[in-house]
């Protein structure tokens, strides 16, 4: 019995051993040999080029099957291939190019009538990139999307088409551009006159007559359409004025655009009344500047402009309070107002005076001295009231009184000049 016991235990023993040494050989092996395919074995390096080359080949095989799609899919897949494009756009700059060597601009402008998706793409594809602005205006978009009416549909609750030319108006001067003009101009008045579009919309808009007005070639074709009645309109809130003033500004230095002021009863008292806006400056300096591009060498235009019993003062205002540029703008036209408006001005210096009193004109010299004597000291009793509301509005004291800016705007007549 005892032999075959410790027999037995010696079988125990050498399996123990040989489980152990079992053990300590896969160890070691694993130590020596581990697996590629665990990840903690793997360099970070090596595990981030894996990874990237992973996307990149994913990102092609998508980016192949969605220009796939928006060639030779039907209307559900070419709507979701733009809604791709413009994500691989916005995530990647470096896809833009491969994008239109694939040839989807002309896929997207085709589409760019019936869905906003596509326009979101044209959106991205043309930010930053002269080329494919040229490719998108060569293909038509100038000429087909402002004609659609769904667009002006569209529009009332979206900004995505206005946005798009106002990219596009970047080319404004060039010859791809000014042959689509017209249609553009209509649209965006038909925008603009919308009451259901949305103040942004409106500022895309806006911008865009700016950037075409800046090329003079395109003056005519805006005074055409009737830009000038909307963009008084506009001037005259406080929300756009800052975006309509610069285009009448363009405008103005036209003989079209002066006709076209000129002949409109409302721009006297619109500009007049932005000249108040202290909140405004850049406002001010336009509206005086249009004012002086309308009065110099026209003696109609500052009669007309003097009939207005507010000028005087808005523009003594302006001169004390303004900005340094308004300041000097306003103390020009009020030279040009001094003198019963009569004084000779020079060529460069102002407008040129016309209506002098001739000799024989059937009055007296007696009468005549009488009568500058009375209009000098109506011009100083207006000039010290005047002085002293602007002073106590300078003060501080009473500037938001309404009671003294309507005393302001309305105390003195179109004769009681400053100088």
């Amino acid at each position: 019995m005892l032999p075959s016991l410790s027999l037995y235990s010696y079988i125990q023993k050498l399996r123990f051993v040989s489980r152990v040494r079992r053990f300590l050989c896969s160890r070691s092996s694993r130590k020596r040999f581990r697996l590629p395919s665990d990840p903690s074995d793997i360099p970070r390096p090596k595990v981030r080029e894996i990874e990237q080359s992973i996307i990149r080949k994913y990102d092609q095989a998508v980016l192949q099957r969605t220009v796939k799609s928006l060639h030779f899919g039907d209307g559900d897949e070419k709507e979701r291939a733009a809604k791709e494009i413009e994500r691989f756009i916005k995530e990647s700059a470096k896809v833009r190019k491969l994008i239109v060597d694939l040839g989807v601009i002309p896929a997207l402008v085709a589409m760019a009538d019936s869905d906003p998706l596509a326009v979101r793409a044209l959106i991205q594809l043309a930010n930053h990139t002269y080329l494919n602005k040229t490719l998108m205006v060569e293909e038509g978009i100038l000429t087909k999307l402002p004609n659609n009416p769904q667009f002006t549909k569209m529009d009332s609750s979206s900004h995505e088409f206005p946005e798009l030319l106002l990219s596009l108006s970047c080319l404004a001067n060039t010859q791809l551009f000014l042959a689509s003009t017209e249609p553009v101009i209509s649209y965006l008045l038909t925008i603009l006159n919308n009451s259901e579009s949305n103040p942004k919309t409106k500022m895309f808009c806006l911008a865009t007559l700016f950037n075409i007005s800046t090329v003079l070639e395109n003056a005519e074709t805006l005074i055409s359409n009737g830009v000038v009645p909307t963009l008084l309109r506009f001037s005259s809130i406080k929300e756009f004025s800052e975006k309509a003033l610069p285009t009448l500004a363009n405008l103005a230095v036209t003989s079209k655009g002066k006709q076209a002021l000129e002949s409109n009863s409302t721009f006297p008292e619109i500009l007049i009344e932005i000249l108040t806006w202290e909140e405004k400056p850049n406002c001010q300096e336009l509206s005086v500047y249009i004012i002086m591009i309308l009065a110099h060498q026209s003696w109609a235009q500052r009669e007309r402009l003097a009939k207005s019993s507010v000028i005087v003062p808005a523009l003594l205002g302006l001169a004390l309070l303004g900005s340094p540029l308004a300041q000097k703008r306003a103390l020009k036209l009020l030279q040009w107002f001094k003198e019963e408006r009569q004084a000779k001005v020079g060529v460069h210096s102002g407008p040129q005076i016309a209506g002098i009193v001739e000799v024989g004109s059937g009055f007296s010299e007696k009468e005549i001295e009488k009568g500058k004597r009375m209009m000098r000291s109506l011009v100083k009793q207006s000039l010290y009231k005047n002085m002293e509301i602007i002073t106590r509005r300078a003060n501080g004291g009473e500037c938001l009184s309404p009671r003294i800016r309507r005393t302001l705007v309305c105390s003195t007549s179109s004769k009681s000049l400053p100088f």
